[in-house]
């Protein structure tokens, strides 16, 4: 099941993830722990079962992480997060629209 939303989640994720290796961890590509969560992360997206109504990650009633990811997920995010800005505006910006709607 690959709604828009969850495509575009998946999206912002996978580019936050890259940022974080990239500045963190100094990879061109993904290292073995950011491909880990990568692939964690798109795999609690597809069973998300919200769909398009899907609320931003900090605004679910659901936790769908283990407690490790949940905690990598945010370093990723509040790492990235102002990165994303320069680097990828129109997700950046989908994701805070995102987060009023949910609100």
């Amino acid at each position: 099941m690959s709604t828009l939303r969850i495509a575009r989640e998946r999206r912002t994720l996978q580019a936050m993830i890259e940022l974080y290796c990239r500045g963190v961890h100094r990879r061109g590509d993904l290292c073995e722990e950011c491909s880990t969560l990568s692939a964690y992360a798109r795999s609690r997206l597809d069973g998300c079962r919200f769909a398009d109504a899907k609320p931003v990650c900090s605004r679910c009633v659901v936790h769908c992480y283990r407690p490790p990811m949940r905690d990598a997920v945010r370093a990723v995010m509040r790492y990235a997060g102002p990165r994303m800005l320069l680097s990828h505006p129109l997700l950046a910006l989908a994701h805070v629209v995102d987060g009023w709607r949910s609100g």
